[in-house]
């Protein structure tokens, strides 16, 4: 099988090696209780449960009206304890839900529903009714990105399963463990998008489950709708640009969405989860992901309700020696440091990892010297230098003329500066500054027009 990649991009240690090979495990919290934060993808919810009510596992808990978003649902039976602002990923609080598990098993999920002879809008609720986002990372509500404005018409489904983070390896495993799942969901959101071609698209170091994805197609009859591309291993593969250019040799304009190309792109959890959501009517209450890194006793693949606090699972799940550095929600090119490991897990959580300080950065920035390796490196081909010293000398404009608002954050090129300058934060400001002015813009504009 040919392999296929992409201009620019870099191989850092890959440190898969820990959990590849280990099944997924079911975890629960030692306290048995969960705190799940009312929103987790899409407008802000409001609860619709209060202190004191009995709930039962998939039950909806909070929801908003608003069609750019998904409701949340309770994943353990029990008693609401409290609703309150809690810490979670990004090192903010949020409302939260608290809920103490009561060991009934006590279910509401909704009845199966054939997605093949149901209407595509029926389709679309249920998805919506599931409380289903982007697992693999940005928590966009799947229902809206699987119907795409009038006049985009959406011909090829990629399903990305790069998974180029270095020590995440919950979607390799979920291939290989549910397999039958993926090959459905992705055969469910063609159906729903007419799209004629479904593509998996793999790195190349997960060459050895090409026969499994194969035979589970075939056996599923879709043969001749659903293909597998193998591309090179390379960071960042994973991104919307880069596995769109590699696996179908399409590029996504400046600005512009891959529904502007003819494509969608699904994470394998998220085609998983609408899979269950269909033929097991199970709103997305649990989460897969990896933890990982040299300071954890035990490395695993595990799957919790959502909710469950990532220091609830120490030390019954797994440890921790001497010398931790730095907590990484999800990869170490893209992931967040957390401040302690007492946030919950959501639904766009893929992995934790405890490192140590050879295993991150902590060295101090040093004067640019101009030596160009980022501009080499970076696979949407910006001049990463250039928008660093506009940002510093206030110059927003010249940055959004090298390119600021197509750089996806993949950090390739603070991965690969001498000068350890912090690249990708400066540029998440930068981002954040030119969001405010536009925003600035836009409220001058309905003042004028009054």
């Amino acid at each position: 099988m040919n392999t296929h990649t992409f201009k620019g991009g870099i191989h850092p240690p890959e440190h898969k090696g820990m959990t590849e090979n280990l099944p997924i495990e079911r975890a629960f919290p030692s306290t048995k209780t969960v705190s799940i934060p009312l929103t987790q993808g899409g407008a802000p919810n409001l609860p619709l449960v209060s202190v004191g009510d009995t709930v039962a596992r998939g039950q909806k808990i909070a929801e908003s009206d608003a069609h750019m978003s998904v409701p949340v649902h309770a994943s353990v039976s029990g008693v609401v304890k409290k609703i309150e602002n809690r810490l979670v990923p990004g090192n903010f609080d949020c409302p939260c839900i608290v809920i103490a598990c009561d060991d009934s098993g006590t279910t509401d999920f909704m009845p199966p529903l054939d997605p093949f002879s149901c209407s595509k809008e029926q389709a679309l609720e249920r998805i919506r009714e599931a409380g289903i986002v982007g697992m693999g990372g940005a928590a966009f509500p799947t229902h809206v990105k699987l119907n795409p404005p009038a006049g985009k018409k959406i011909d090829c489904i990629l399903i990305n399963a790069a998974e180029c983070e270095p020590y995440l390896t919950i979607d390799l495993r979920t291939m290989i463990e549910d397999t039958d799942k993926v090959i459905d969901g992705t055969a469910i959101i063609m159906h729903i998008t007419q799209a004629q071609t479904g593509i998996i698209v793999l790195e190349s170091n997960k060459a050895s489950i090409v026969p499994i994805l194969e035979t589970a197609i075939e056996k599923a009859g879709y043969s001749e709708k659903i293909g597998i591309s193998l591309c090179k291993t390379k960071y960042p593969q994973g991104s919307e640009k880069n596995i769109v250019k590699a696996a179908v040799g399409r590029e996504i304009p400046t600005g512009g969405l891959p529904c502007d190309i003819g494509c969608i792109i699904h994470n394998v959890g998220t085609v998983k989860s609408i899979s269950e959501a269909f033929r097991e009517g199970k709103p997305l209450i649990d989460r897969g992901l990896t933890i990982s890194g040299s300071i954890c006793t035990k490395p695993a693949n595990i799957i919790v309700p959502i909710g469950t606090l990532v220091g609830d699972l120490i030390p019954e799940q797994f440890d921790l020696k001497p010398g931790l550095k730095k907590i990484i929600l999800g990869g170490p090119m893209m992931g967040f440091s957390m401040q302690s490991a007492d946030f919950p897990i959501q639904k766009n959580t893929n992995g934790i990892l405890f490192l140590t300080e050879k295993e991150t950065c902590l060295s101090e920035e040093t004067p640019c010297i101009n030596c160009g390796r980022c501009v080499q490196v970076c696979s949407c081909r910006l001049v990463p230098v250039m928008m660093s010293k506009a940002l510093q000398a206030g110059n927003l404009e010249e940055a959004k003329r090298y390119g600021l608002p197509d750089c996806i954050e993949c950090g390739t090129c603070a991965w690969i500066c001498p000068a350890r300058i912090k690249l990708v934060q400066r540029f998440r400001v930068g981002k954040q500054l030119l969001r405010a002015e536009k925003e600035k813009q836009a409220a001058k504009s309905t003042q004028g027009g009054k």
